[in-house]
């Protein structure tokens, strides 16, 4: 009798390669490319903030000699990396009949099970991600279960005031909205403190996208000109791509962020959350080991899966794990805006 579930392509290793592989349609943060991934072989990350920046402490040996810091201008603090799970089951009565018994011609349909519950899963996973990742892009990453990092926090620092760009004012003074947009210029470059950059993006709410773009000086800008179409529809980036929803005024990229988990939404009502573009790791991702015995001390990876046989041998038990860290290396420079 062939025990299909203890085959190759159900070993961990390949169920790990094959979840890694799954397409997904990511969120709109993971689509940019803005996140710097590295992979870690420990559990608990250590941070060292030395003059506001957040940069990751190397590992040393057990008993051997730690990294040096500077007392007067340095400052150590440990981060556990975030533990995400999904445990699921196949039952035999899902796989009955699909191959003769005793013979492998059924093999690539159970594996096709697996696979349909890894896309389902692989999803979901991929919704958790961009739910911290747009956390960290507003400096307060937020889980699923209501506990927070708090980024402004762990560093000591204090975010900016919030924005107001009175955008439901019927009679805006001429030339209001451009002078609200370069006050955040200016305070994202005296915070950067001439660390370059390429330009600042604002992922909006529904309303305050939609107020900003009948705003009279957007209006203004645009009417008459050949980009007139972008009051309409959405705007084509320089490279190219088609973005629903975007535009640019005010030295900064405005976008209409589209996402939510149930009734959760990424982007609260009325508000806009603005970063700089361009800056060397500004936004990082850790990746650690799943907490098999087997992946102990190893650089982890994106997504993990495993499974194994039921006692009662009636089906075989599923997880889907992740294990990662979305943080930005300059909370201080994140502005949060409002509608009104």
């Amino acid at each position: 009798m062939l025990d299909i579930f203890n085959t190759d392509p159900f070993s961990v290793v390949s169920l790990t390669d094959a979840i890694n592989h799954t397409k997904y349609v990511p969120g709109r943060l993971s689509q940019l490319g803005i996140f710097l991934e590295t992979s870690v072989a420990v559990t608990t990350v250590t941070f060292e903030e030395r003059n506001g920046i957040l940069t990751l402490v190397a590992p040393s040996p057990r008993g051997g000699p730690g990294q040096t810091v500077d007392k007067g201008k340095s400052n150590l603090r440990a981060v556990p990396i975030p533990h995400f799970q999904i445990d699921d089951a196949i039952m035999a009565e899902e796989v009955q009949n699909v191959r003769p018994f005793g013979q492998e011609s059924g093999l690539e349909t159970v594996m096709a099970k697996v696979d349909e519950r890894m896309q389902m899963h692989s999803q979901s996973m991929a919704a958790t991600q961009e739910y911290a990742r747009v956390g960290a892009y507003k400096g307060i990453v937020t889980y699923m279960d209501g506990s927070t990092l708090d980024l402004f926090d762990l560093f000591g620092v204090q975010q900016d005031s919030e924005v107001d760009f009175d955008l439901d004012n019927a009679n805006p003074a001429p030339g209001a909205l451009r002078k609200k947009c370069a006050q955040v210029v200016r305070q994202v470059a005296n915070t950067l403190d001439g660390v370059p950059y390429g330009y600042l993006r604002a992922e909006c709410s529904d309303s305050f996208f939609d107020d900003l773009l009948s705003h009279p000086e957007v209006i203004d800008s645009y009417k008459g000109t050949s980009m007139a179409e972008v009051l309409r529809r959405g705007y084509i980036l320089p490279d190219g791509s088609k973005i629903f929803g975007a535009f640019e005024f005010g030295d900064i990229v405005w976008e209409n962020y589209r996402g939510k988990i149930g009734g959760t939404k990424f982007i609260a009502d009325d508000k806009c959350h603005i970063a700089p573009m361009g800056v060397p790791g500004l936004f990082r991702t850790v990746y650690g080991p799943a907490d098999y015995v087997d992946t102990v001390n190893t650089l982890g990876r994106r997504l993990y899966m495993r499974q194994r046989l039921m006692r009662n041998e009636k089906g075989v038990e599923i997880d889907v794990q992740m294990n990662n860290l979305e943080y930005c290396t300059r909370p201080k420079a994140l502005i949060k805006g409002k509608r009104t």
